[in-house]
């Protein structure tokens, strides 16, 4: 048996990884598209990794596009097998896949137009519209805990791992001739005692583990921190200086815990009286989808429903879905805050409000979460005092700011804790995957600190023998 990494090496997005045993039977956890890479980014999404014709299974640990977003092409490409996930994460994947699509065709549109490009010169969306269709049809959904066959010697179990609605990590038992072996796939290691997910389940133990490394250098802050310096971004932008914050978060999982957190302010009667706008019809879809799926939150929205019936809608809040109705905003003068994706900045309607309101000092910036250093959100955070914007070089005269306490991946010692119900003395390797190389390699020396040995950080390409 042999695991080869495919994406997601060295660098946060892409998650694909190849699981092969003795006779050829192959496993595929995640099939991710890359984000925020710059002009490599369609390139490394365009290329196919294995023949899908070979693949016997796809197992998908959770929504987000960079674990799930290049399945309608692999589809589109020949395969023809099952993709595996937990419900929630097939509801979400609907609005997300089909997103992308309608996100890739407009944009191929926009550019063949003005570059001219026509017949066999113009560009093609990697998938479209009716591949997603196509490849929703694929999809089979497995309840939590429920061990499932995908392919002969190989059964699997998904364990929820606290990181995004439906979230789960993929444990695998494996029984080739010669041996029996396990392998945990951790997928995104959430937080615990977060705001909205349950806290991440313990996985049993296992022979080897793939790992996320996402923030392997740092520790959060407190979540309890996230709602104060979230109340005093707003009362500082939109009180003081009379103007915009503007929140670039990621439509699933990161918008619904800032609404969450804004309600709770203005339940307690400490949000000011100001308008505040979820922009993006893909954020306003994922929440109805988190109210279907409420059962799967913690007590603390639980407990919340008995004071307002609904957890992510209140009085000062408007969700936006019309286009027309997201451009009004660039040229509002009004202070208020704008609630917008996509979480990197460097796509969707929050990259036409940055553009718009990133040379006035007026505007607040407010970052809260991790975007590759490639991404315009990457840029910013990091202090660059001019970026190109739609091809346009702006000044950085808005106030940058960041949140780090409401990220959905865990922190070094959160992951350690994740991790601390294996028995580091029974796992033979132990991978590092999506992660910057920096953050890889502070990562292995807190594990082995830990007790934890035999850990690689592969390269893209890269294949063990297990």
């Amino acid at each position: 048996m042999k695991v080869k990494f495919a994406g997601a090496a060295k660098t946060v997005t892409g998650s694909k990884h190849i699981l092969q045993l003795w006779d050829n039977t192959t496993v595929l956890l995640d099939y991710g598209m890359y984000q925020g890479l710059g002009k490599d980014t369609y390139s490394l999404n365009a290329s196919e990794i294995i023949d899908p014709k070979k693949v016997n299974a796809l197992i998908l640990s959770h929504a987000h596009i960079d674990h799930s977003g290049l399945i309608p092409k692999f589809v589109k490409d020949g395969y023809e097998g099952k993709i595996y996930c937990t419900p929630a994460t097939y509801a979400l994947c609907e609005i997300m896949l089909r997103d992308s699509a309608f996100i890739q065709e407009a944009d191929v549109r926009y550019s063949n137009k003005r570059k001219g490009r026509t017949g066999k010169d113009a560009y093609e969306p990697l998938y479209t519209l009716a591949d997603v269709d196509i490849a929703l049809n694929q999809f089979e959904v497995i309840d939590t805990h429920e061990k499932f066959n995908v392919a002969p010697g190989v059964d699997a179990t998904f364990i929820p791992n606290g990181h995004i609605l439906g979230s789960a990590a993929v444990y695998l038992e494996i029984d080739e001739i010669s041996e029996k072996s396990t392998l945990l796939f951790t997928g995104d290691i959430g937080r615990f005692n977060t705001s909205l997910i349950r806290d991440p389940e313990c996985p049993p133990a296992a022979d080897y583990v793939i790992c996320e490394s996402t923030y392997g250098d740092r520790l959060h802050n407190r979540n309890e921190d996230a709602e104060q310096e979230l109340l005093e971004a707003v009362i500082d932008t939109l009180k003081r200086k009379r103007g915009k914050l503007i929140i670039p978060a990621f439509s699933l999982g990161r918008t619904q815990e800032i609404v969450f957190a804004l309600n709770k302010l203005d339940l307690y009667g400490l949000l000011p009286d100001v308008k505040i706008y979820v922009d993006s019809p893909l954020a306003t879809d994922a929440t109805n989808i988190t109210r279907d799926f409420s059962h799967l939150l913690n007590r603390e929205v639980q407990r919340f429903a008995a004071s307002r019936s609904d957890a992510f809608g209140f009085r000062k809040l408007t969700y936006i879905k019309r286009k027309e109705d997201s451009q009004a905003l660039n040229f509002s003068k009004e202070p208020c805050v704008i609630i917008s994706a996509s979480g990197m900045a460097d796509a969707g309607r929050v990259k036409h409000h940055i553009f718009h309101g990133i040379e006035d000092p007026s505007t607040t910036l407010l970052f809260v979460g991790y975007a590759e250093p490639m991404s315009l959100g990457g840029k910013l955070q990091r202090g660059e005092k001019e970026v190109t914007i739609f091809g346009e070089t702006k000044r950085v005269k808005a106030e940058i700011r960041m949140i780090t306490s409401l990220s959905a991946h865990g922190d070094y010692k959160e992951m350690i804790h994740y991790l601390s119900c294996q028995q580091p003395d029974k796992i033979k390797k132990l991978f590092l995957v999506h992660g910057d190389p920096d953050a890889q390699t502070s990562f292995k020396k807190h594990l082995e600190e830990a007790g934890f040995s035999a850990i690689f950080i592969p390269e893209m390409g890269e294949s063990f023998e297990l």
